[in-house]
């Protein structure tokens, strides 16, 4: 109907193709038609199969029912999804091979050999490689884009020597459907390096990560399947696994021994979190100190729990805010939420402290200071909630600076810290689309060299400043500002 060539989704009863729900959603107008005749009559069996309710999104081969709204993992009986998912898979294969020998002869008869982009009139090159989607992966594909934009990070991965498996296959030379199948002996470390070093090397629009997310399905069970994960859950896990491999051995090197030797990353910036320090805790790792105090004695406890990122409930008065233009009252910002999980508050009866001084749980108060601040600060927006039964999303715009997030209120010892060493810049922004965690769709913003970049799986655009300023944040990542010798201050 539009032309659109962006998120194809075929019906599967008819197998009329039409654009999909972040696009025109033509593809919905397409079932509420079929809806139209059947108003006035009980709907007889023959007419309930022709409801046209089932599609499937070309790109990603996920399904999705209309009148359930949402996607379905479960197939039919005799497995007719999956013949259709595989039956996509051939004809894109094919028609991908055509297209990259026509895009390699547009090449070899031009002079440059990059992307070109027009921007503002003029034509400018870009380098920036998407990530397709291999079937609901929008929420890996949107953390790896922003952890490939974080420089410091990035680097390290991108320049360790690469690894053959010992059975001296790659581990992404399968199909689509047989990713549970096969070998044990697997590396994360290696297959999140190979992707990264995918990226930013502007040899191809999009980048399959297929043998890095069968190397998820081996070592992270949760996440197997294809029905929509959680950015956040999978962040996090992902750190944690490589944290846990990079204290390994690498080639007969500790890879300890070559994080020491790196000059960038000096022991005194490093934060242990599950053993030995590696790039994920000298990049990520900060401390905080939890201060808890009696109510009845006053007894004081402190410890001290090393963090990757800060998890910031958006406060209760601001959670009925839907949009920035909403006039309602105060507008929510990251300062805000930052102020609520660090400020003082007193625990509540599910809650009680067990102070060892009365002998029994008391009633007690919290408070949360930063003892130390990491190189790269994360920071996720509790946007996902449980209500009785239902797990809701906070839809509240929360303002946040792109530049000089100052964090020294929130440290321990203010003092201690030097002039620019808490101020924060905005490198990375993690976005969910839709209402609930089970279904919707991830991208991320992220600036690199100065531009800022929208990545939404196999598409990257250009975008400004000002597109990024007013994104509803899901996971924010700030990096460390680099005091320049020298220079006056910001």
């Amino acid at each position: 109907v539009c032309r659109s060539n962006k998120s194809p989704w075929v019906c599967l009863t008819c197998s009329s193709v039409h654009c999909g729900r972040y696009v025109n959603g033509h593809a919905k107008k397409h079932y509420e038609d079929a809806q139209i005749p059947m108003t006035n009559h009980k709907k007889t069996e023959k007419q309930e199969k022709v409801q046209h309710t089932v599609c499937m999104d070309c790109s990603s081969y996920s399904t999705y029912c209309y009148r359930c709204d949402d996607f379905v993992v479960n197939d039919t009986k005799l497995g007719l999804v999956q013949k259709v998912r595989e039956h996509l898979q051939n004809l894109e294969n094919s028609a991908f091979t055509s297209d990259r020998h026509r895009k390699r002869k547009l090449l070899e008869n031009s002079s440059l050999n990059s992307k070109l982009l027009k921007v503002n009139g003029s034509t400018t090159a870009l380098c920036a490689t998407g990530l397709r989607n291999l079937g609901n992966t929008c929420f890996m594909n949107a953390i790896l884009q922003s952890l490939s934009n974080i420089q410091q990070f990035c680097c390290y991965f991108k320049e360790l020597p690469a690894v053959e498996l010992r059975n001296g296959k790659t581990a992404g030379r399968r199909t689509y459907h047989t990713r549970s199948q096969g070998d044990n002996n697997v590396s994360l470390v290696e297959e999140f390096r190979k992707t990264l070093c995918a990226l930013w090397q502007g040899s191809q629009t999009a980048f399959s990560p297929e043998s890095l997310f069968y190397v998820v399905w081996k070592i992270m069970p949760n996440f197997r399947g294809y029905q929509q994960q959680d950015a956040h859950e999978f962040m996090r896990y992902l750190l944690d696994h490589l944290h846990l491999e990079l204290q390994g051995g690498f080639n007969g090197v500790s890879r300890s021994v070559i994080l020491q030797e790196n000059s960038n990353l000096s022991a005194s910036n490093k934060c242990c979190i599950n053993g030995a320090s590696t790039v994920v805790t000298a990049i990520f790792g900060g401390i905080l100190q939890n201060e808890v105090n009696c109510l009845i004695c006053g007894t004081e406890s402190r410890k001290f729990d090393p963090f990757l990122d800060l998890s910031l409930d958006i406060p209760s008065q601001f959670r009925n805010k839907r949009t920035k233009s909403q006039e309602s009252g105060p507008m929510c910002t990251l300062r805000d939420c930052l102020r609520s999980f660090t400020d003082l508050e007193e625990l509540d009866e599910t809650e009680l402290y067990m102070c060892h001084k009365c002998k029994k749980k008391q009633k007690s108060t919290k408070k949360f200071w930063i003892q130390k601040l990491p190189k790269v600060l994360c920071l996720h927006l509790k946007r996902f909630h449980w209500t009785a039964y239902l797990r809701n999303k906070v839809d509240t715009y929360v303002e946040f600076p792109l530049r000089g997030l100052d964090m020294k209120c929130y440290l321990l010892e203010p003092e201690n810290s030097g002039p620019e060493s808490c101020l924060y810049d905005l490198v990375a922004v993690v976005v969910h689309h839709g209402s609930g965690v089970g279904s919707g769709h991830y991208t991320a913003y992220a600036a690199h060299e100065g531009r800022w970049f929208h990545f939404n799986d196999s598409t990257v655009t250009l975008t400004d400043e000002e597109t990024v300023g007013k994104a509803k944040a899901y996971i924010l990542f700030y990096v460390e500002r680099q005091a320049k010798p020298g220079a006056e201050k910001l």
